[in-house]
């Protein structure tokens, strides 16, 4: 791959007045919500129990790993580190996500039984769920038989607030990030050791390495993307291990960057235009609203079926409905923000 043919593949694209979006990140967010309609479905229609999903466990660490990746390479770079314009910009996003989270989780208590709301209305005690909510995460992605639902708005939002904080900090000491980074990491040792499991420390800290990854300049980026057999190299190595052993934490964080990195290397070497990637492109520019929609979406599609003989022909269809009406959803809240300012400004003000 020559080096002319790398740049194609890395210039910011203009997506919409005034917004310009780098196409191979936007491909990789896009691929990785496909990814999470797979890991749902499963849950909702094959299990949660299997082998399977050990290939998987990358997709959350993936997600959270690219957002602190972008808001170093990305915002960094376009704001500079300590502006206190990205510092607002990212907490208030921060806060607004906590408040989705909550919101949604609010109208999943109102719909379905044995629900956090109603734990809360009966009476009992609720602060074993709001640690598990707000600390050890033990959180699902249907909100049924668990604390609550669309669990990964949780530590994405604590990503960006503890971002904007620091961020600041970086104006007294340029490697903040790194140090905060190694200290996560040495705190999820220590707790490890005494028994003590927080996902959502354990996501933050794969957050802020993400944001230490964004650092890189872009020419050592096109050098790596120059050099795929590396990253492939690298991934089978990932996947033997973890057919091999366990799945821990560190080969999560491990898989995260592997993932992210082969995933971003298919779309920066895709530059043929065609219909898959173009929708891919469109889910990444929307990943947030991707995740919330198919959750959604297959909850419904689960109720629907919920007395239904699942053959294989029912199984294979309640699949393609779930990533075709999550891609329809997304087209839909496109066109709608380009025809509506109320809705492009609705969507603003809880996404942007």
């Amino acid at each position: 791959m020559t080096v002319s043919t790398i740049a194609n593949a890395k210039p910011k694209a203009k997506q919409g007045a005034g917004a310009y979006r780098i196409p191979a990140f936007d491909f990789t967010k896009g691929t990785l919500v496909l990814f999470m309609v797979v890991w749902h479905w499963l849950n909702y229609f094959y299990g949660t129990q299997g082998d399977i999903y050990k290939y998987l466990r990358f997709l959350t660490p993936s997600f959270i790993f690219i957002t602190g990746f972008l808001i170093s390479y990305v915002h960094f770079s376009k704001y500079g580190v300590g502006s206190s314009t990205l510092s607002k910009r990212l907490f208030l996003r921060g806060v607004k996500l906590l408040g989705v989270f909550v919101a949604l989780n609010l109208l999943v208590s109102l719909l379905v039984p044995e629900s956090f709301l109603k734990d809360l209305v009966s009476g009992r005690s609720i602060v074993a769920d709001l640690d598990a909510i707000f600390f050890t995460a033990r959180l699902s992605g249907d909100g049924v038989g668990k604390v609550a639902a669309f669990g990964i708005l949780v530590p994405i939002s604590y990503v960006l607030m503890l971002a904007a904080l620091l961020s600041l900090a970086c104006r007294f000491f340029k490697y903040t990030f790194h140090v905060v980074c190694v200290a996560l990491i040495f705190c999820l040792i220590v707790v490890g050791q005494k028994g003590i499991q927080s996902a959502n420390l354990e996501l933050v800290t794969v957050g802020l390495l993400g944001i230490v990854f964004g650092y890189v300049r872009e020419d050592q980026l096109q050098k790596l993307v120059s050099r795929p057999w590396v990253i492939l190299t690298a991934y089978c190595i990932y996947l033997v291990a973890i057919t091999i052993w366990d799945v821990s934490l560190y080969v999560q964080m491990v898989g995260a960057v592997l993932t992210s990195a082969l995933i971003y290397l298919v779309g920066a070497q895709t530059e043929r235009p065609g219909r898959l990637r173009e929708h891919l492109l469109l889910l990444g520019r929307y990943s947030l609203f991707g995740y919330i929609s198919q959750i959604a979406i297959l909850q419904l599609l689960h109720a629907s079926l919920r007395h239904v003989d699942r053959n294989y022909a029912i199984l294979g269809a309640s699949f393609v409905a779930a990533v075709a009406l999550t891609m329809v959803s997304v087209i839909a809240v496109d066109r709608w923000r380009a025809r509506s300012k109320t809705i492009d400004g609705i969507y603003r003000a809880v996404f942007a």
